[in-house]
């Protein structure tokens, strides 16, 4: 429903990690693809979000369509997808996202924006345009859902709240309150 309704960016998704001190951290990534068995992003796995994922792979989920009032929040684990998926994902890619891929060292510190762009167009003269390889550190995520919930906004603060949770196997329906 919020693909058909005037959403920004209908598949954006707050993705909430927590670091090995026990920090939260939540960003904004696009949702590319999701099926039973689960809802996947990609990104650079040396991110800052990929080290967390990599030390605690236990994530949250969150998309807020306010044009809607309406939110799903998902909790579950992320697991790297097979290369295979990775590479077919990256080709489908525009060529100056592929190539932004290598030219930006996702969450490093860099000395100003010049160093960026200047790298950008390093490997934009280096890399054949026909074909680019999809870097290692770089790929997709599944997040595999323990808990969905479901919001509704409603009149008088009556929302309605739909939890799913997934119990050896089977999906447990819960409704709870505002």
């Amino acid at each position: 429903m919020a693909m058909e309704k005037p959403e920004a960016e209908p598949t954006a998704m707050t993705l909430a990690t927590v670091d090995i001190f026990g920090f939260p951290s939540a960003r904004i990534v696009l949702l590319k693809h999701f099926s039973e068995n689960g809802f996947e992003f990609f990104t650079n796995y040396e991110s800052r979000k990929g080290n967390d994922i990599a030390d605690n792979q236990n994530v949250a989920l969150l998309f807020f369509w306010s044009g809607l009032e309406r939110q799903v929040r998902i909790i579950g684990h992320a697991e790297k997808i097979a290369a295979g998926e990775s590479d077919e994902y990256f080709r489908s890619r525009p060529l100056e996202s592929q190539l932004a891929v290598y030219a930006s060292p996702q969450s490093s510190v860099i000395p100003n924006r010049e160093y960026l762009v200047d790298r950008f167009l390093a490997f934009q003269n280096q890399l054949s345009t026909e074909g680019i390889k999809r870097p290692d550190y770089w790929g997709g995520y599944r997040v595999v859902p323990k808990s969905i919930e479901f919001w509704q906004g409603g009149a008088a603060r009556l929302h309605d709240r739909l939890r799913y949770t997934l119990i050896e196997g089977e999906w447990i329906i819960e409704r709870l309150a505002p």
